[in-house]
């Protein structure tokens, strides 16, 4: 007998439907066969399944059994599959008849005693399952607040395979699990750290403020414990709120990452991911035999710190740069190719020479000039060409460490910050950009235009400091911002002024 029940599979983030189609005939000798390419987590189902089925009081078909997972031309992997099989073998064999199986999508991994266990990507699946006019989809009670964001969509949670059988079945009510996405918003949407936490560096502040208002990437250099870790982890609360289109992106990287903690729906902060610097180019844009998500992807919409820039390799920061402007990657097998996104704001920490104590107001650096300069170019000119800001950090003076002053809370910053993107979103208004950090030179030229005062000071800067055409056209998009945060639609000197002061490296103070 033939029976077919359908699942999901995810494809990169995203989900397509699955149809399983399970034949139980007679023949001389019982063997099972699995087909549609699995991989070996799939063909390993089949020992999984036969337990589960015993161990929950079923019989196992001792036949010749057929399952095909359709479309045959997509590998499939992972043990998502494991209870919609279950359940196939048990309609092809009469066990149990399934009300309608056409109107909901079932993914599960099953333990050797029918328990369900939790799988990846259910987020994706039940998106997929709603897109694809689906009624339902079943999947473990695991996931089910994961999925449950998703409206319009029935998500039926399962502990085992006996309440899986006896809901098909008709024989047990289970009440769909059901969420409210404002309502988890509001929940979630709130971080452990704030900006008035952080003492003194007020100049290093006002370049975050600046990085945040105009989406720049941002260098910051100094000594050890002055602070720039500090800083980079109060980034992401002074970014604006994530939309809620945003926070399904970002959520279905986690889920099918397996990072999703169970009890949680949605990531409603912006991620904040700070890599060691031994992790491999794999690991960072993502990669794999069958292709994961890097860091660079579970930063989408958040922030990608890099501490200690220099000591990472210079292949893995090299494959940063398309990623970083396109804003996805694609990474391409021979089997398939997958596309992930890649959003982020990169924020990179260095110190200014091999001790760490170059410029250092009470320790003495033995750096020698050369080491200095070898130890600073490791970060490479076509990546330094993707950040915009670049910013000393210097060491704290115990004064600082003191003062019971706390500065500007990230709400307070935050407002601002929503002010000058408000700005920015009339500014472009039709074009796919949405920030000054995005600007091509065409734009540049369209929007960055220079009274005769603030020309003429950038002009002397570019002679006296020796900064580049590169370094010219940072400056006029930094400056941009600065205006845009004073709500200015002319950019002044004082704007212009406080963009040459970003641009530490193009000054010529290390190299």
């Amino acid at each position: 007998m033939l029976a077919k029940v359908h699942s999901s599979a995810v494809y990169s983030i995203d989900a397509y439907v699955l149809e399983i189609e399970v034949c139980v005939s007679r023949g001389t000798l019982p063997y099972t066969v699995l087909v549609g390419l699995p991989d070996q987590a799939v063909k390993e189902s089949r020992d999984r399944v036969r337990a589960a089925l015993i161990n929950s009081g079923y019989r196992f078909p001792m036949d010749h059994i057929t399952i095909n997972l359709a479309p045959a031309s997509r590998k499939k992997e992972g043990p998502a599959f494991e209870l919609p099989i279950a359940i196939g073998l048990l309609a092809a064999s009469r066990q149990i008849e399934v009300r309608k199986p056409e109107d909901y999508l079932i993914v599960g991994e099953l333990a050797l005693d029918g328990r369900v266990r939790a799988i990846n990507g259910c987020l994706s699946m039940a998106m997929n399952a709603r897109e694809e006019h689906y009624r339902g989809i079943v999947l473990p009670s695991a996931n089910a607040q994961e999925a449950a964001v998703v409206e319009g969509l029935d998500v039926i949670p399962v502990t085992s395979l006996t309440d899986t059988v006896g809901f098909l079945s008709g024989q047990l009510e289970i009440k769909p699990v059901r969420l409210s996405l404002e309502e988890v918003f509001e929940k979630s949407a709130s971080y452990d750290v704030d900006f008035a936490d952080v003492k003194g560096q007020e100049h290093a502040k006002r370049a975050l403020l600046v990085a945040a208002a105009g989406g720049h990437n941002v260098l910051m250099i100094g000594p050890p414990g002055g602070g720039k870790t500090m800083l980079a982890q109060r980034l992401p609360t002074i970014l604006p709120k994530l939309l809620p289109q945003e926070s399904l992106e970002t959520t279905k990287v986690y889920s099918v990452s397996g990072l999703v903690n169970q009890g949680h729906s949605l990531i409603a902060t912006r991620p904040f991911r700070t890599p060691h610097h031994t992790i491999s180019e794999a690991g960072m844009v993502g990669g794999g035999t069958f292709p994961r998500p890097g860091e660079l992807s579970l930063s989408n919409h958040g922030v990608l710190f890099l501490d200690e820039l220099p000591e990472f390799d210079r292949n893995t920061l090299e494959s940063l740069r398309q990623p970083l402007e396109a804003g996805q990657i694609t990474i391409s097998r021979a089997a398939n190719t997958v596309t992930y996104p890649t959003n982020v704001m990169l924020v990179g920490a260095m110190n200014p020479c091999p001790c760490g104590y170059y410029g250092h107001t009470k320790k003495e650096c033995h750096c020698t000039p050369h080491q200095i300069q070898k130890y600073v170019s490791k970060v490479s000119g076509p990546l330094l060409d993707r950040i915009d800001i670049h910013v000393e950090v210097p060491a704290l003076e115990g004064k600082d460490l003191k003062t019971r002053q706390t500065g500007e809370t990230s709400d307070t910053l935050r407002d601002k910050v929503r002010v000058a993107r408000d700005i920015q979103h009339k500014r472009f208004n039709g074009a796919e950009l949405t920030i000054n950090a995005q600007m091509s030179n065409k734009l540049v030229k369209k929007h960055c235009v220079l009274d005769a005062e603030a020309e003429t000071l950038l002009h002397q800067a570019m002679m006296e400091l020796g900064l580049s055409a590169r370094g010219y056209t940072k400056i006029l998009k930094l400056a941009r911002t600065i205006a845009d945060l004073d709500s200015s639609d002319r950019i002044r000197t004082e704007h212009v002024s406080e963009a040459i002061q970003y641009r530490t490296l193009d000054r010529g103070l290390w190299r």
